[in-house]
């Protein structure tokens, strides 16, 4: 007797892809996240700082453009005093020298590459909330009335103690007179600035305090 004859489909195996399938997003969640997006740009660009808010910010500008011109400032502070004690008649020859010391150490303390509160103010960038003021030009005349304003300022006082004739301590007390006006011209620019930002933001006129 014969086989039964079969009457069952060939077995074919399965054929697996290389690749898992990745489910597609919907389009719906993707233009929901769009709409998230764009709507969080849109906040951002329309949202303006308040008047409290902008007066907070000054304020804490004018604490950080105090605290890091204030050991130079008080160095130009310092030696111009002690100046004025020798032109007074306190002209021993110790306190001489010690003018000296003085003004020299603080204009070395008057330049960004000896002084890292210098160095921070090169570097400061004003907050967002207060472009409208350019406060940078600010900043930027801080640096300047520093250096080399101040240090110059201080040379010639060392200089002017320092002279050994009439002639040349003549010379550099004219040096003195002349760079004492430019720093105080810079020190006019400055406060200008920043009155201005003061009267707009009603922030506390606390300017930072600029001998010359």
């Amino acid at each position: 007797m014969g086989a039964p004859t079969r009457t069952d489909p060939p077995w074919v195996p399965i054929r697996t892809s290389r690749w898992p399938v990745t489910p597609k997003t919907p389009r719906w969640l993707l233009l929901v996240g769009l709409v998230i997006l764009i709507g969080a740009v849109l906040v951002a660009l329309v949202h303006k700082p308040t008047k409290s808010e902008q007066a907070s910010d000054l304020e804490a500008f004018l604490h950080d453009m105090t605290a890091d011109v204030q050991s130079c400032a008080g160095g130009v502070r310092e030696s111009l005093n002690a100046l004025h004690l020798v032109n007074a008649g306190a002209d021993s020859s110790q306190h001489i020298n010690a003018t000296i010391a003085i003004a020299r150490y603080g204009a070395a303390n008057c330049s960004p590459a000896n002084n890292q509160l210098l160095d921070d103010l090169v570097q400061y960038q004003v907050t967002e909330s207060l472009a409208a003021y350019h406060l940078s030009a600010a900043v930027d005349g801080l640096v300047t009335w520093s250096f080399p304003y101040a240090q110059r300022v201080q040379y010639d006082v060392a200089n002017e103690l320092g002279a050994h004739t009439a002639a040349s301590r003549q010379q550099y007390a004219a040096a003195l007179q002349r760079d004492t006006s430019d720093l105080n011209r810079q020190r006019a620019k400055i406060d200008g600035i920043l009155m201005k930002a003061i009267t707009a933001t009603g922030a506390s006129p606390d300017l930072p305090k600029l001998p010359g």
